[in-house]
């Protein structure tokens, strides 16, 4: 029932209207892992610099997550400097890339099988070079950004193809696949092979489209956002880490992977970088995921 996730390592420095941290636990692996962590074992592949904090790891070990597939590699790890002034963006003040510019995922033995395989939100060719690599999965998912929708919709086109699951937002739909209406770029999404697309609206919720289906779920009320970096890795973490325990690809089962994605989420905005996912009380998890059901 095992999860492997490949995406980001680094440290970031965020401002947001409650505060500001400086080089605390960021990128996609990681939020997606801690709140996988909780549901499924799982694995991280991934890299970091020799400058890597010693209590990174150990929070991941904590977590029982398999750290196989990181390399450290000689230099710094990947730095972001990002400030929210409005909570729904942020402001991207710098990006150093160190380590992570030639980050090419080699997976060890133990990560090339597997219940569910996450690409987060890497260039398409590396999730390409992954899918490449494993052996076997019951679920595949991608998520993405704009960045890569610019740069090369083709390799993008090529993954999708090749999954069962894409995590994309609102915006990032209307901009790949050129529709206004987020439910029938889902449609074309659908068309290119995936078999499901779950659209991220931020405070708004969620809504998973099928070929024949749609699963609207709203988002868990969260009274003070802090920081919402990486709240869409903690959904997808959340929901695939569910996936894994999981042998059909029902209805049911999407819906009950959406609700424990958003309270993963939820739970991860609630506080600083990954603080927010740290050593929780998985009886608090199952009460919120009861509440959301009981509000969808």
């Amino acid at each position: 029932m095992s999860l492997v996730v490949v995406g980001s390592v680094a440290l970031d420095t965020i401002e947001t209207p409650s505060g500001k941290v400086c080089d605390a636990l960021g990128g996609s692996a990681i939020y997606a892992s801690l709140a996988a962590s909780y549901f499924a074992p799982t694995k991280v592949v991934g890299v970091v610099g020799e400058d890597f904090p010693q209590p990174g790891i150990e929070l991941l070990q904590r977590h029982g997550v398999c750290l196989d597939g990181l390399e450290t590699k000689a230099g710094k790890t990947f730095r972001w400097n990002g400030r929210y002034q409005n909570l729904n963006q942020a402001d991207t003040l710098s990006t150093e890339l160190n380590v992570f510019a030639d980050f090419s995922p080699q997976l060890p033995p133990s990560c090339r099988s597997c219940e569910s395989l996450l690409l987060a939100n890497i260039h398409p060719a590396l999730q390409l070079q992954v899918l490449n690599q494993i052996e076997s999965y019951r679920w595949v998912a991608c998520d993405t950004m704009n960045y890569w929708i610019d740069l090369c919709p083709e390799l993008l086109t090529e993954v999708i193809g090749r999954v069962d699951i894409v995590f994309i937002n609102e915006d990032e739909i209307r901009q790949y696949t050129k529709s206004h209406n987020i439910f029938s770029g889902a449609r074309k999404l659908i068309g290119l092979g995936a078999r499901a697309v779950v659209i991220k609206r931020g405070e708004y919720g969620s809504v998973a489209v099928f070929d024949n289906d749609l699963f609207f779920a709203p988002a868990y009320p969260v009274e003070q956002v802090k920081d919402p970096t990486g709240a869409g890795d903690a959904f997808a973490g959340g929901f695939m880490s569910y996936l894994a325990t999981q042998s059909d690809l029902s209805k049911l089962a999407v819906r009950k992977a959406v609700r424990l994605g958003t309270v993963m989420a939820a739970l991860n905005v609630g506080d600083f970088s990954v603080e927010g996912l740290t050593d929780l009380d998985t009886n608090k998890i199952d009460t919120m995921i009861k509440e959301l059901q009981e509000w969808s």
